[in-house]
């Protein structure tokens, strides 16, 4: 009884399955051929050629003053006023630090009473040489006498001379107890305050920097040189001129910089605790934007890749194993598939203004490579439509 029930609820069901089939099997001859009746994949390409793009390198680089100055006394004393605020913009000849100076008055004041002595001496041992002279000539004195009072006037030039050196050295003194700042740039804090003895030059006073031009500083690998020398021996670099490279700053939120500079020394040595050698570049800062000790990035511009592939970001895939792009091969059914072609990257370009990798190895001119629709293939070798038509 039970079995019949069964067969008759079943019965219903199996011919439905089969209706159900019927449309299934009726319905494949009409589908687009593809693997497991799958549609193939609507895709664009691009042929792959070789063209010259700009060459840029980005490296992590540090910022200081065009030039930053010790301030030091060159003479020895009592400071007795500091000149500026710390911080404060310094103008070249401007005092920062003056000592006492009553002493270098006194020994200014020694050194001309000194000279005005020795220019007496002078007029005195002149009057002598030339009265004796006279007599010299009338034979009313010896020879050795004449030659004492010629002597005698000889060294008194040489004492004026002296004067005049010890009276100039004296005035140096007291211009150089007012501590004068070198250059023009902005003042550090103080390390010596007034009332302080300080011993000449051997004491730092403060630190001056100037800041109108900035120094940037990076390190370049000696790996990456010796790269780049090689792909210019074979003809796929062209660096600029002199090597000197035109920089651009990004700073810590990521904006660029206003100003540019060039590269305008490169260390020949290499640190043997980094493996780089140092290179500099110098960029105005007219509006103190810049500061010492900052951190940058820098783009090193003016160099050309020659002989390049070139491909948008976006159609270079990564498999966790390395990099590769789908390539459209056509079968000999006249299908058309999505085959996977490893390659070799090298940096990043802009390409009509998006990013663009520059492909090293993997792939020939001609080659049509898949840059839409890549989400749409779910397997290697999985059918795909190519339509260019929108591209």
């Amino acid at each position: 009884m039970y079995l019949t029930k069964f067969k008759r609820r079943a019965l219903p069901f199996s011919l439905a399955a089969a209706s159900v089939f019927t449309l299934v099997a009726c319905g494949e001859g009409e589908a687009p051929q593809g693997h497991g009746g799958m549609p193939p994949a609507q895709v664009q390409t691009v042929a792959v050629e070789k063209t010259s793009v700009p060459f840029t390198i980005e490296l992590p680089a540090t910022l200081s003053g065009n030039k930053e100055v010790e301030i030091r006394a060159r003479v020895s004393g009592i400071i007795e006023s500091r000149n500026f605020e710390e911080g404060q913009i310094i103008t070249e000849g401007q005092s920062l630090f003056t000592l006492d100076l009553e002493p270098f008055k006194l020994e200014v004041d020694k050194a001309k009473a000194q000279l005005q002595a020795a220019k007496a001496s002078v007029e005195q041992t002149k009057r002598e040489r030339d009265r004796l002279e006279a007599l010299k000539n009338e034979r009313s004195i010896s020879k050795r006498e004449y030659d004492n009072a010629v002597s005698a006037y000889d060294i008194a030039i040489a004492n004026l001379e002296t004067s005049k050196v010890a009276l100039k050295n004296a005035q140096l003194d007291l211009e150089y107890a007012q501590v004068k700042a070198p250059v023009s740039g902005i003042a550090g804090r103080e390390f010596v305050s007034e009332g302080s003895y300080v011993q000449g030059p051997s004491v730092l006073l403060t630190e001056l920097t100037e800041t109108t031009k900035m120094r940037v500083r990076f390190g370049f690998s000696e790996r990456e040189q010796l790269d780049m020398r090689q792909e210019v021996e074979n003809g796929y670099l062209t660096l600029p001129a002199g090597n000197q490279f035109d920089v651009q700053l990004v700073l810590q939120n990521g904006s660029l910089y206003g100003q540019t500079g060039k590269v305008n020394f490169s260390d020949v040595r290499v640190n043997r605790n980094t493996g780089t050698s140092e290179l500099q570049a110098v960029v105005n800062n007219p509006d103190g934007q810049l500061r010492p000790g900052q951190f940058v990035r820098v783009k090193l511009t003016g160099a050309i890749r020659n002989e390049a592939i070139v491909l948008p970001q976006r159609a270079v895939l990564d498999n966790g194993t390395g990099k590769f792009v789908y390539v459209a091969v056509e079968k000999e059914q006249g299908m058309t598939v999505a085959l996977p072609a490893p390659v070799e990257v090298g940096e990043w370009v802009q390409l009509n203004g998006e990013n663009a990798w520059v492909i090293k190895s993997g792939l020939n001119p001609g080659q049509p490579v898949i840059v839409e629709g890549m989400a749409r293939i779910f397997f290697p070798g999985m059918p795909v439509q190519v339509n260019n038509k929108g591209a």
